[in-house]
């Protein structure tokens, strides 16, 4: 499954970071990495964008952004 698709308080750990070029280099340097434990912690009122709890920061990412990122999700 994609990030953009995690329900609101899902945990999932990234397996893929996908996306080309300035793209996938600034999603990598935000720390979305392989093996990260992500947690979306809100979702703005009309859907985008969605906040993420990334290594012990929040981070708001654009769901066009979020489906680059696959994710596996975690069991609580």
């Amino acid at each position: 499954m994609t990030l953009d698709m995690l329900p609101l308080g899902q945990k999932g750990m990234i397996t893929n970071v996908g996306g080309k070029g300035a793209l996938r280099c600034r999603l990598l340097d935000m720390g979305l990495i392989p093996k990260t434990t992500v947690q979306v912690e809100k979702i703005a009122p009309l859907g985008d964008p969605i906040e993420l709890r990334v290594r012990g920061y929040s981070l708001s990412l654009r769901k066009e952004d979020a489906r680059n990122i696959e994710v596996e999700v975690q069991e609580p």
